[in-house]
């Protein structure tokens, strides 16, 4: 690296001064002192300075801040922000993201033989089910203010609002049809999860298996559960997705798409109100069905 004052001129910061000030920007503040989490800048130039001396390399105590940007840059370091990553805890995540692949890989030969007409009715239906907990039931405190040729291009709206409560969306996804089966609650504990399982048994034939592609999470396990379901042999089937694997069910697609259009900024007069717009986006959707397919093949997944 050449981190001289000008063209010819001997170099201020030789490369043993440069690996120190980087060995420190991979620190974290807190680790020598300071009560940061992250460095700034600012923070991480005033260490280098006050420690370069003790620490052997003098050529630092005039550091300045545009240097020391252009030290971290060049080694593409970023001490000032973090990037989240999900450690894979699941011992068994590559084998159970097989399982999930391959009944993607079934649903869409079934649906091809739906299409085609060789195929009048599933003997199993794969529904991808997950919940949707904590949506805010948020209110005006004023009206909005809708906009105004020529003065005004979008809808006005006070910054205040008012916490009406949340509610849970527990919702089923027909992979095959595209038809949502949905409930609203306050909770999405085992009692509410048992009320999606009853009426996904009123809504297909008693001889149709009901497959669910799921998470492990403790309402899909509990002895409510398991007891419910011992009361209707042979009729559900749970897949589960690896832990972490939350990505693999194709319904997180489908509350991604509502979190974008449907609830975005939106406000409600009451909770209730919250609560019958949610049905009625349903309501819409099954009326007019969009089929989620997953988008990517086998040969192209990543077990990174």
């Amino acid at each position: 690296m050449n981190f001289s004052a000008g063209v010819g001129k001997v170099r201020r910061i030789p490369d043993d001064a440069i690996a120190w000030v980087l060995h420190c920007a991979c620190k974290k503040p807190k680790e020598v002192g300071y009560s940061y989490e992250l460095w700034t800048y600012s923070l991480l130039q005033k260490y280098v300075r006050k420690n370069c001396v003790e620490a052997g390399h003098p050529s630092l105590t005039e550091l300045s801040r545009s240097r020391l940007h252009r030290i971290l840059t060049q080694s593409e370091i970023r001490p000032h922000k973090i990037r989240y990553y999900v450690e894979r805890r699941d011992a068994e995540f590559e084998a159970k993201m097989a399982v999930v692949l391959h009944l993607y890989k079934e649903v869409e030969i079934i649906n091809a033989e739906l299409l085609e007409g060789t195929l009048k009715e599933p003997a199993v239906v794969t529904i991808s089910y997950d919940e949707k907990p904590g949506i805010q039931a948020l209110a005006t405190t004023t009206p909005d203010r809708p906009p105004v040729p020529n003065r005004f291009r979008s809808h006005r709206r006070d910054n205040e609002y008012v916490r009406l409560g949340t509610v849970s969306l527990l919702a089923g996804l027909d992979l095959h049809t595209g038809r949502v089966t949905e409930i609203v609650s306050d909770h999405h504990a085992s009692a509410d999860f048992i009320r999606l399982l009853s009426r996904l048994d009123e809504s297909y034939p008693a001889q149709t298996r009901i497959r669910l592609l799921l998470d492990n999470h403790s309402a899909h396990l509990s002895k409510e559960t398991q007891g419910w379901l011992s009361l209707h042999p042979h009729r559900f089937e749970f897949v589960f997705t690896p832990k972490h694997g939350s990505w693999l069910n194709i319904v997180e697609t489908m509350f991604s798409k509502m979190a974008r259009s449907m609830l975005r900024g939106i406000r409600v007069a009451t909770k209730q109100e919250l609560v019958d717009r949610i049905h009625l986006y349903f309501d819409q959707i099954n009326a007019d069905p969009v089929v989620f397919r997953w988008k990517y093949k086998m040969d192209e997944m990543s077990i990174g």
